[in-house]
C-alpha cells in the first residue's frame, strides 16, 4: 500500500469522524442515551472476555481490546495526532502499524455512526431514561440494521489484531517504534504513540494472536446472528451469560 494511498484513506476517515462527532451537524451526539449506551456495550465486552482477563498469556491482549479499541474512553486526542501523523512517522515507523492506526480509527467511525442510531432508536422508548435492558438493546440493534457494516465492523476489529500480530513477528520493528517515542512526543504525537506501543506489547506477549482472534470473531459474529434473529439471550455463547443484571453491552462501541 503506498503512502500516497495511506494518506489518502487516512485523510477521508479522519473527515468522517469530524463529522459524526460535531454536534451541530450530528445533534444525535447531545443524547443523553449515547453514554448509557457505551457504559452498557463496555460491561457487555468485559464481561465476554472475562476467560480472556483470566488467562495471563491473553490478558494484555484481552485489556488493549477493552481499552483502545471497545472501551468508553475519548479516542479523539489519538486520532487526532494521526491526522498529523504523515509524513513525520511515515519515515519511522513501519507500513503496517500506519495500516494499524488508519484501521483503529475506521473502526472509530463505523461504531461511533452505530452507536448514533442506536442512541435515537433507545431514545424513542416509553421511558428513554430507564436503564437499557438486553430486550431494549437488541430492538435498538434490529432496528438500526445494516447487517452487512455490522460484519465489517467485526473484520476491522479483527483486522487491527491480525496486523499489530504480523508487526510483532517482524525484526527490528519494536526497536523502531521505541526509537520513535522521543520524536513523537517532541511532535505532540504521544498518544498515537502510546496506542502502537501497548498493542505491539500486547501481541508480543501473546506469542500468536490466532486463538485469540478466531474465538473473539467466532463469538461477536455468532452474537450479531443472535440479535438479528430477535433470540432472547443473544449472549449466552460466550463464557457465560447476559451481563451485569441485564443493563451489559457490546462495544464496537454499538458492536455486534
Amino acid at each position: 500500500m503506498s503512502h500516497a494511498f495511506q494518506r489518502h484513506r487516512l485523510a477521508q476517515r479522519l473527515a468522517w469522524q469530524q463529522a459524526l462527532h460535531d454536534p451541530e451537524r450530528e445533534p444525535r451526539n447531545r443524547l443523553a442515551t449515547l453514554p448509557m449506551l457505551r457504559a452498557w456495550q463496555t460491561r457487555r465486552l468485559a464481561d465476554s472476555f472475562r476467560d480472556f482477563l483470566a488467562d495471563p498469556r491473553m490478558r494484555p491482549a484481552a485489556e488493549f481490546f477493552l481499552t483502545d479499541l471497545y472501551g468508553e474512553r475519548d479516542f479523539s486526542a489519538r486520532d487526532r495526532d494521526v491526522a498529523r501523523i504523515m509524513p513525520l512517522m511515515s519515515r519511522l515507523l513501519p507500513d503496517s502499524l500506519l495500516v494499524a492506526a488508519t484501521d483503529a480509527i475506521e473502526l472509530a467511525v463505523l461504531s461511533h455512526a452505530f452507536d448514533l442510531r442506536m442512541a435515537a432508536a433507545l431514545a424513542e422508548r416509553r421511558s428513554p431514561a430507564a436503564a437499557i435492558t438486553v430486550e431494549h438493546y437488541g430492538q435498538a440493534y434490529r432496528a438500526v440494521g445494516c447487517p452487512r457494516l455490522r460484519r465489517h465492523q467485526i473484520e476491522l476489529i479483527l483486522g487491527v489484531g491480525w496486523t499489530l500480530d504480523a508487526a510483532v513477528r517482524k525484526h527490528g520493528v519494536f526497536k523502531l517504534l521505541r526509537s520513535s517515542r522521543l520524536p513523537a512526543r517532541l511532535a505532540g504525537l504521544s498518544e498515537l504513540q502510546g496506542f502502537l506501543e501497548r498493542g505491539f506489547a500486547a501481541f508480543e506477549a501473546l506469542g500468536g494472536a490466532g486463538d485469540f482472534l478466531e474465538a473473539i470473531g467466532r463469538r461477536e459474529r455468532e452474537v450479531s446472528r443472535r440479535l438479528f434473529a430477535g433470540e432472547p439471550d443473544p449472549f449466552g455463547a460466550g463464557p457465560s451469560r447476559t451481563p451485569g443484571r441485564g443493563s451489559g453491552g457490546s462495544r464496537a462501541r454499538s458492536g455486534p
